[in-house]
Order: structure tokens, then C-alpha cells, then sequence
């Protein structure tokens, strides 16, 4: 967002105590501005359409029409606008329910204002995002061939040691950046033993190999016929090819044509690598409008990841382009981030929670945790990096360092 821009923020419950309580809390941020008070379900919608707030705080138990059914007509209406439920309901059903219905966030009444105010900032990154592209849309311009030349966003999701979870991020990662607005597709770059397809349940005898070789003829009649839809998700997905040794075929030039020629059709292409350096994935490494870095608080792997910090220096990758963060982290385990960011000299902008049981259940289903289970605490972590990555995408590339964010 500009940084002199307000977040308009709508509050709706049918209490007049809470609607005074919560007005107070948010007025603590500056660069927030109540610019209203519904008391219904169908006030709210009414109010929303007048007065089109980025954010609204939104009740569940109101009279006439509930917050959920509320929130689901606002969101189909007007989908840049974000919205943040606010309830006593503790059943993880309700928050279900919201979920499906659009809603961005989930608190439990009273919150904490650190809670809110993040909340809605994050949701305001959200909503003038999504309120730039329906403007952009709205005035006729085609993203494919465009005069300015705007392009999407290429994000490489990397770490030179295998098994600490980089298509887990890769794949939760692109669902965050998922909205009905935005046009996101995750390329599985691990050549040999790419997991994305499996991570997201998806089968197709095409692959990033048959775009690859195809580069210097790539126009979207091509891209339809290869890129698979994961209806779930909504996402793009292009798999890695289902007999390995294709993969020979593919050369670092005709990865970096593809990557970038994706990034003229899709708002964000994020990709999944192996950990091994290969062709492919310097080359995506080297287009990469920024690089998730992953380690875990496994000494091999945090070793590894100061070897790769090192060549990125030698070969004139930014430290600049690398978001590092630490995945499966588990409390018990003394390694911190802060001594890590500290030995490395490159700091851990955000750590993501060990919740085994939330990423298998995701895998089984086939669904990206960050949409299946947005109330967990791993998923309110990738979330948070999506909201890093977009900051650093709207201050510019040559923007100063990422603020980290702990959960």
C-alpha cells in the first residue's frame, strides 16, 4: 500500500458496547480510519456497496442476516474487499464456514489489539491489491502484450538441503496468493522427483518439460494444453514430468524463456526447485523476482543454507531477492532463528510451526493447508509471508530490508 494511504475499515455488530470497544482499539493505529457502523447482516451489505471500506470487522450472531451469509454476499459483490470475523463461536465449524465464505481472518471476541491491528493490515495489503487489479481490468488493459509492459511476480522457493519442506511452502504459498482476483500458478522445477503433483493430488501425461522445449513457440493455445487447474485451489499447476530422464532434454535458456513468459499471463508464478543446483534451477534463481530461502533447525541444513548464501554472494545474487525462513520449527529445539540470522548474517524473516498432523492432512486431501485450514497457526505463518512478499513487491525491488514477522 502507499505509505501515506489509510485503510477504511467498516464495523459491524449489533452491539453497541462492541461497535464503541472495537472503534477504540483500532483508532491505536493511525493509518486506520472507521469509516462506518452497521448493526445487521444486511446493513453491512448495504453499507459495504456505499461506502466500499478495504476491510471489514464483522460480527456472526446479528439479527435479520448472520455475519457469514453477510460476509459471503460482500465478497461475491464487491471482491476486493477484505473481511475479518470477529465472534465468541469457538467451534471450529463457524470458522469453517467463514473460511468458505471469504472471510480473511478469524478472532475470538475480545481480541488483542496486536492481534486486530495485524490483522487488518495484512488484509489492507489484500485489498489494495486486489482493488488495483479491478481498476486495471476495469479500464481495458490486457496483461498479455501490454504497453507498460507490467508483469507478474516470479517467486523461487529454494534450499540446498533436501527434505525440509520446500513444495510444502512452495504449494501453501501459492494458495495464499490465490483470490478470486489474482492468477497464480506453481511450476515444479524439481525435474526428477518433483512432489507437487502428488502434494496437490493432480495427474497429467504433460509437464514443465513439454513448455520448455516448446519456448520459442509458447502462445496460450500451448499453455492450455499443458497446464493443468487444480479446482480445489483454483491455482495453475505444471508438474514435473512423470519419466525423469526427460528432464535431460530441458536447458537453463529455455527455463528462464518459460519462467518469464508465465509471468506475462500470471500475477505470481511461484516455483518449487530440488535442492540440487541444476541448470533449471539457477536459471530460476536467476529470474526470481525473489527467493524463499528454507532451512530447519537442523544443523546440516542451516550449514547448507550459509554455503548458498555465500555463493549467491560470489555469483551476484542480491541478498536483497532472499526472504529466509525457517520451516518446521519446533520450539523444544534450542536452535533459534535469531542466532542463525546471527551466524549466517542474514536474518530469518519468519519461522513456520511444526504441525505434522495439519500438513498430512493437507497432502492426503490434496488441498494447500493455507485454504483448507486457515485458522491454524502454520497457515496464519504462510500467510504472513505472502504479506512480506507482497510488501516487498509493491515498495519495489531496491526496497530496504523486509521487516520479520514472528508468529
Amino acid at each position: 500500500m502507499p505509505p501515506d494511504a489509510k485503510t477504511k475499515v467498516l464495523i459491524v455488530d449489533d452491539t453497541p458496547e462492541t461497535r464503541v470497544m472495537i472503534q477504540r482499539m483500532v483508532q491505536f493505529d493511525s493509518t486506520v480510519e472507521v469509516v462506518g457502523n452497521a448493526r445487521t447482516g444486511k446493513e453491512a451489505i448495504e453499507m459495504a456497496g456505499q461506502l466500499l471500506p478495504d476491510v471489514i470487522l464483522m460480527d456472526i450472531n446479528m439479527p435479520d442476516l448472520d455475519g457469514i451469509s453477510a460476509t459471503d454476499t460482500i465478497r461475491k459483490k464487491y471482491p476486493f474487499i477484505q473481511v475479518i470475523i470477529l465472534s465468541v463461536q469457538t467451534d471450529p465449524i463457524f470458522m469453517r464456514q467463514a473460511m468458505l465464505a471469504g472471510a480473511r481472518d478469524y478472532l475470538f471476541k475480545p481480541p488483542m489489539i496486536d492481534d486486530l491491528t495485524n490483522a487488518i493490515r495484512s488484509a489492507a495489503v489484500v485489498a489494495h491489491e486486489a482493488r488495483t487489479a479491478q481498476i486495471q481490468q476495469t479500464s481495458g488493459l490486457q496483461r498479455l502484450g501490454q504497453q507498460q509492459g507490467v508483469e507478474g511476480k516470479i517467486i523461487v522457493v529454494y534450499s540446498p538441503k533436501g527434505g525440509v519442506g520446500t513444495t510444502t511452502v512452495a504449494t501453501n504459498v501459492a494458495g495464499a496468493f490465490k483470490t478470486p482476483e489474482a492468477k497464480v500458478i506453481i511450476v515444479d522445477l524439481n525435474l526428477l522427483f518433483g512432489d507437487v503433483a502428488v502434494f496437490l493430488n493432480s495427474q497429467s501425461k504433460n509437464s514443465v518439460v513439454d513448455l520448455a522445449t516448446r519456448s520459442d513457440e509458447l502462445d496460450p493455445d500451448v499453455l492450455k494444453s499443458v497446464i493443468l487447474s487444480h479446482a480445489a485451489s483454483g491455482l495453475s499447476v505444471l508438474i514435473s514430468p512423470v519419466k525423469p530422464e526427460s528432464a535431460e532434454t530441458v536447458t537453463g535458456e529455455q527455463i528462464s524463456t518459460l519462467l518469464k513468459y508465465l509471468s506475462q499471463t500470471f500475477d505470481y508464478v511461484v516455483v518449487d526447485t530440488s535442492s540440487y543446483m541444476t541448470d533449471a534451477v539457477q536459471a530460476a534463481l536467476d529470474v526470481a523476482d525473489a527467493i524463499v530461502l528454507v532451512t530447519s533447525q537442523e544443523i546440516a541444513s542451516i550449514k547448507s543454507c550459509g554455503q548458498f548464501l555465500r555463493l549467491a554472494d560470489a555469483s551476484g545474487i542480491s541478498r536483497k531477492r532472499i526472504l529466509f525462513v525457517m520451516n518446521r520449527f519446533d520450539r523444544r529445539i534450542r536452535v533459534l532463528p535469531e542466532r542463525v540470522s546471527e551466524i549466517l548474517k542474514q536474518e530469518i524473516k519468519l519461522v513456520i510451526p511444526f504441525e505434522e498432523k495439519t500438513v498430512l492432512d493437507s497432502i492426503n486431501h490434496g488441498i494447500p493447508f493455507v485454504i483448507e485450514a486457515k485458522t491454524m497457526t502454520i497457515s496464519r505463518s504462510i500467510i504472513q509471508l505472502g504479506d512480506l512478499l507482497r510488501e516487498r513487491f509493491n515498495n519495489g525491488s531496491d526496497a530496504g530490508e523486509i521487516p520479520a514477522r514472528k508468529i
